[in-house]
């Protein structure tokens, strides 16, 4: 009677080569879905990020075309400067008198120096192309103690005006300040006689994206 003689390629598995197969696929998992979850945060704050930046050059150039000496830009009458980037102010702001009129002081608003703004894509009745979707904004205004939020949807060049009830998301605070006569690196003093420096600071109000998302963004106006 013949006996076979088993080879080492014959053997089976011990539980212990089972096991260390077990760990090294784990951690190959886990270290692929670590991979995943952080290409995905990523991607989405370079979007957040960009978003942040087209809003604080569009209220920069908001601010850019108010007269000298409307309240929306003045500084007032014995002041550096007016609204912070650190707190929500909503005043009444009074312009010194412009030169051209005889007059102890200038014209006088309420002024808030922040909002909420929300730019995405959506799909609704008013869209030309529910398919597809249409750009939004959303702008949140202070008035008369309450809130009004303004829905605005131009996906081909018109415009339709809605007023939803809350702010959509993502959702993100910009403050602005207004300083007169600032220096500017590299720009004589002379020159900047009789300017200002607009500043906006815009934030992504969603805690969960980290790190957290803001930009900032200055111009030197009259």
């Amino acid at each position: 009677m013949f006996r076979s003689i088993r080879t080492a390629s014959d053997r089976g598995f011990t539980l212990l080569e089972t096991l260390v197969a077990l760990i090294v696929l784990v951690v190959g998992v886990v270290a692929t879905a670590t991979l995943a979850a952080h290409c995905m945060n990523t991607n989405r704050q370079s979007k957040y990020m960009s978003l942040a930046t087209e809003l604080a050059s569009e209220k920069l150039e908001d601010l850019s075309r108010w007269d000298p000496d409307d309240p929306q830009v003045c500084v007032p009458a014995g002041s550096l400067s007016v609204g912070s980037l650190t707190s929500d102010v909503l005043q009444t702001t009074t312009c010194p008198p412009p030169l051209s009129l005889c007059s102890s002081t200038g014209p006088s608003a309420t002024v808030n120096y922040y909002d909420d703004v929300c730019m995405a894509t959506v799909n609704s009745t008013d869209c030309p192309n529910t398919t597809y979707g249409c750009f939004s904004e959303t702008v949140s205004t202070p008035s008369s103690g309450t809130t009004i939020y303004t829905t605005t949807h131009a996906p081909d060049g018109t415009i339709n005006v809605t007023t939803p009830p809350t702010m959509p998301s993502p959702t993100f605070r910009r403050r602005w300040i207004i300083e007169a006569d600032s220096p500017v690196a590299g720009v004589s003093a002379i020159c900047l006689s009789g300017t200002r420096r607009v500043t906006v600071l815009v934030t992504l109000m969603d805690k969960t994206v980290q790190p957290p998302v803001s930009f900032q963004m200055s111009m030197v106006r009259p």
